[in-house]
């Protein structure tokens, strides 16, 4: 009997101030690579039977796409339907799959989801939880685009029918992403007037901008709207708002909102996410809306003092090279700065695996501009150069597992986290993504909405500042882009940590430590000492591989005397159970992440599997010479597991240990 080849999930276990690697649990999410989604979606399913069982797709694109070889499954994983070779869907165009024969679906409950050929990445799926009623079909309305409801009319092969009598209302359908309570209030409040004539609705993007000297603070927003003729329209574009009582309403100046042109002067900007900054306001476009059929995903950028009643743009990042092709209303709808003091001090990591390095991206400013895509529901990191909007770099993309749904994206500083927000299409949820050990953002949370919000197209999400922390909660203000019962805005609370000392916007605390005249040698982990996953070992001919990186090291050395050090290190078996191997099977590539204080990297170890002991015997991670320069440097290691192919499959944890000599 041939033994299946499972794959094996590797790391290792920290203990106290050792460096450290943690194996992911079971279902961890392990660094993915980062792959474009077709535009494709299940539009309509057929669970009566009768015939069999169906699932239509359709190409929201306006490219053909290529649906060879990916699979639908129901709510089994291990149901699967390959769709044949050969299978190009036109662009707008429909394609059926008669699935009853491979796996049924079940009328009372079920899900039709579809996968890349990876069998991994969900494209998109539905999921429900009562019987259409034969003859009707779930589908979406708007047709391609809308949520699930009952089709009383079924059209297999074409567009669904979602006019008088041809549509129903049915509740949401089920994310399939759990979800934890609201952290927060349960209470929501209008924070707009009901019926507010220049927003009442198409509102989308928010942006929070504390006060100063006296100043109130300013709710930036951005209306998606178009825009009519200057002094006629009724609300567009840009706009700043102060509060007043209970409700948000424009500042002077600003009472019907700032149209928003291109560089040249022209057009009308589908103003979808926004964010302020000390250089001005961002804001992130799906396309010109006076060549609405045509995808044009831009962040341009808007000085809000010129005084002029129509803004436009300095400069644009027109971003359709770097970006998945998606339909013209299904780019990007949200935008938020991340500041670099934040990336490095958590090790930020592109997806090219190089350890983030502001100075390697010249006129970017101080920090990198995340823009979520509606038509991918990935979130995506770019450095954008301020001087000339032909200069950007793609540096990462966040995969949210909100598939076609991400309508705004935040940074928190306080939870050291980008908030990625999806509406009604997933029944209103919101999840945070921190920066793992392994230097990529990754989940760290996912919330339902708040028991007072509108299950509604909330398109845009506001955290106020840490300043308004205020005994354990502040505001966060949503804005709903359908305008429910004429209200654009609503306010709720988040739970928070009152800050200890006053927070001056305009200001930076500084920290610094003297230490004796004698001085000290201190080495310990650079930041968070969490799990670095290794990932899920993949088969290479006859083993396994698997990678990694450990924590990075921070060793400094003031002592006066210069004296040499070395630090070095060695890792236990790999245990699953009763089952293990041995960490011979280890190997590393030590380096200096950043040079100082004499150090250098220590030589490379090959796995036991190539030749030798691997890690199971002491390794140089790094060291330095006597008379070295006295400072700092930090030390990294890239990690790399090779195994026979006959270990038994499993989760696997370790234990290395470092040790130091000074």
């Amino acid at each position: 009997m041939a033994r299946m080849q499972r794959p094996l999930v590797a790391g290792v276990t920290s203990a106290l101030l050792l460096a450290s690697l943690a194996a992911v649990a079971p279902f961890g999410v392990a660094a993915a690579t980062a792959a474009t989604l077709p535009t494709l979606v299940v539009n309509e399913v057929d669970a009566s039977g009768v015939p069999q069982d169906w699932i239509e797709l359709k190409n929201t694109g306006s490219s053909p796409v290529d649906a060879s070889g990916l699979i639908l499954k129901d709510n089994q994983d291990t149901n699967r339907f390959d769709i044949p070779a050969g299978t190009v869907i036109a662009a707008g165009g429909y394609a059926t799959f008669d699935v009853g024969a491979t796996f049924g679906l079940g009328k009372g409950g079920d899900a039709a989801r579809l996968y890349l050929n990876d069998n991994t990445t969900l494209v998109d799926g539905f999921t429900w939880t009562a019987d259409s009623v034969y003859p009707a079909t779930w589908g979406r309305c708007a047709d391609g685009t809308g949520a699930f409801v009952v089709n009383t009319t079924p059209s297999k092969g074409a567009a669904n029918v979602c006019g008088t009598g041809g549509g129903g209302t049915t509740p949401p359908p089920t994310d399939p992403l759990p979800a934890s309570p609201w952290p927060g209030g349960s209470t929501v409040t209008d924070a707009s007037a009901a019926g507010f004539g220049p927003f009442a609705s198409n509102m989308s993007g928010l942006s929070w901008e504390l006060g100063t000297g006296g100043a109130p603070d300013t709710l930036w927003a951005v209306r998606n709207g178009s825009s009519g003729a200057p002094n006629t329209r009724t609300g567009d574009g840009l706009f700043a708002l102060q509060k007043s009582g209970s409700t948000w309403v424009p500042a002077a100046g600003w009472e019907q909102g700032k149209a928003l042109h291109f560089t040249d002067g022209t057009g009308d900007v589908d103003s979808e996410g926004v964010v302020k900054t000390s250089s001005g306001v961002f804001v992130a476009s799906e396309r010109n809306n006076s060549n609405n059929s045509v995808s044009r995903p831009s962040v341009l950028k808007y000085d809000p003092n010129s005084g002029a009643t129509d803004l436009t743009a300095t400069i644009e990042w027109n971003l359709t090279a770097a970006l998945p092709t998606v339909g013209a209303n299904l780019g990007l709808e949200g935008i938020t700065f991340v500041p670099d003091t934040f990336l490095t001090a958590k090790g930020f990591t592109t997806d090219a695996g190089t350890v983030y390095d502001p100075a390697a991206f010249a006129n970017h400013g101080t920090g990198l501009f995340f823009v979520g895509l509606e038509g991918t529901g990935n979130v995506y990191a770019f450095a954008l150069d301020q001087t000339d909007g032909t200069k950007f770099t793609l540096l990462a993309t966040i995969t949210t597992g909100f598939p076609k749904g991400v309508m705004e994206v935040q940074y928190d500083a306080e939870k050291g986290a980008v908030w990625a927000i999806c509406d009604d299409t997933c029944g209103g949820k919101f999840a945070t993504y921190g920066i793992g050990a392994d230097g990529r953002f990754a989940r760290t949370a996912i919330y339902d909405r708040p028991a007072g919000l509108p299950n509604s197209n909330n398109e845009g999400f506001t955290v106020a500042p840490q300043a308004l922390c205020v005994n354990g909660v502040k505001p966060v203000v949503w804005a709903d882009d359908n305008g429910i019962n004429g209200v654009a805005l609503r306010e709720g609370t988040i739970t928070c940590t009152p800050s200890t000392t006053p927070v001056d916007p305009n200001a930076q605390q500084l920290k610094v430590v003297v230490p004796e005249a004698a001085g000290d040698f201190v080495w310990s982990v650079d930041g968070t000492n969490g799990i670095v996953s290794l990932g899920t070992a993949v088969v290479k001919g006859d083993h396994f591989e698997a990678a990694g990186a450990i924590n990075p090291i921070r060793v400094t050395d003031t002592r006066a005397a210069s004296p040499a050090w070395s630090i070095s290190a060695q890792v236990g078996d790999f245990t699953a159970g009763g089952a293990s191997f041995s960490g011979k099977y280890l190997g590393w590539t030590p380096k200096v992440l950043e040079a100082g204080g004499g150090a250098a990297a220590g030589a490379q170890v090959a796995s036991g599997f190539v030749t030798g002991n691997g890690l199971a015997g002491a390794a140089t991670l790094g060291n330095a010479a006597v008379g070295h320069a006295k400072g700092s440097a930090k030390l990294g290691a890239d990690l790399d597991l090779m195994l026979p192919v006959d270990v038994t499959d499993g989760t696997y944890t370790a234990t290395l240990t470092l040790t130091a000599l000074g």
